[in-house]
């Protein structure tokens, strides 16, 4: 049906005036079969639906979404992690007409054989759970965290929000060293952790995800086909690299909208994409400011730190044997470039 012996089209059209009693089945069995390789060969229930949903197909993400808690149903032993991320999927949803669920199916099939097996972070179900991560951040200091920065996306005062991401960023900054101090004497080992990173403009927010995390001694790998970056580096550093990156982010949303031109679509995409260029450079250089700024602070640590970073470069190199190094975006407007170097000077940091 889909490996090439008659059109999509056709194959369509077949299915349509095919009895359902029929079709149905064997639609469901192949969908079934794919998710099941796909989950064993590593994907989370979070990237599956992004990776489907970033097709722009609604039915699809749908789709996606109940055969990946379909999956779970006859595991006990899931993964909390696991569980939790397929119990955030939307659920419901219109129910379309038979032609367009068969049209969606398909296509989806045909998606879904076309996506590799990838590194298997936590256990899909069926295996032996992970016990307690060794060198987590405190769920305490995350759920502050978490507080603050949606707080921080909610308001629409610039300094209220610019006062909120502040504090986030001095918490993480604090349960960094601590971390860094305690796992001296811990048997703690990096980690790694896919970051969906979305369209538009990918390759500049994947620039500023790697900016916040070398200055947090942490490492990427972007995988643009898949719409995720690994990222690499001790578990609580992860953790605040992936807050730390998110508020940012939403900062840097902000101060685009407000300075974007108002008019021409071609002019704004230049200012959009030079902007965030010039953010992700400067909080980059801002950050490693302040990394060093720490360190000079806490001398005792440079050995730990150099062996963390030796750590977590043997593991990226360990999963990613092969990368090649992305070219760099271009910078097509003066304006957005200064406007996202000015932005990224307001943005407030630890």
């Amino acid at each position: 049906m889909l490996g090439g012996a008659i059109p999509f089209e056709a194959g369509l059209d077949a299915l349509t005036v095919a009895p359902a009693a029929e079709v149905d089945p064997v639609l469901a069995g192949a969908l079934k079969t794919e998710f099941t390789r796909l989950i064993r060969g590593g994907w989370q229930p979070g990237e599956l639906y992004r990776v489907v949903a970033r097709l722009g197909d609604p039915v699809q993400g749908r789709l996606a979404a109940d055969a990946v808690r379909e999956h779970l149903q006859g595991f006990d032993d899931v993964d909390p992690r696991w569980r939790g991320q397929a119990e955030e999927l939307p659920r419901g949803g219109r129910v379309p007409d038979r032609v367009t669920l068969l049209d969606s199916t398909l296509g989806l099939l045909r998606e879904l054989r076309r996506l590799p097996a990838i590194q298997v972070l936590i256990p899909p179900p069926g295996t032996v759970p992970a016990g307690p991560r060794a060198g987590g951040a405190d769920n305490r200091v995350l759920d502050r965290v978490r507080a603050l920065l949606a707080k921080a996306e909610s308001t629409d005062f610039p300094a209220e929000a610019e006062a909120f991401s502040a504090k986030a960023q001095e918490l993480i900054a604090r349960h960094r060293i601590d971390d860094a101090l305690s796992s001296e004497r811990a048997d703690v080992t990096p980690f790694a952790r896919r970051i969906g990173v979305d369209h538009p403009y990918e390759s500049e927010k994947a620039s500023l995800l790697d900016a916040v995390a070398r200055a947090n001694s942490c490492r990427t790998v972007w995988s643009p086909e898949l719409g995720f970056s690994t990222l690499f580096g001790f578990d609580a550093d992860i953790d605040a690299v992936e807050l730390l990156y998110t508020s940012l982010l939403v900062q840097a949303n902000r101060a685009m909208a407000r300075d974007e031109p108002a008019k021409g679509k071609a002019r704004v995409k230049a200012f959009r994409r030079s902007f965030l260029v010039a953010y992700a450079v400067r909080i980059g250089e801002r950050l490693e400011q302040t990394t060093r700024h720490e360190i000079e602070r806490h001398t005792d640590l440079l050995p730990v730190l150099r062996n963390r970073d030796v750590q977590v470069r043997e593991a990226m190199d360990k999963a990613f044997p092969r990368t090649v190094r992305s070219r760099g975006s271009r910078v097509d407007s003066l304006e957005g470039w200064e406007s996202g170097r000015a932005a990224a000077d307001e943005a407030k940091l630890a």
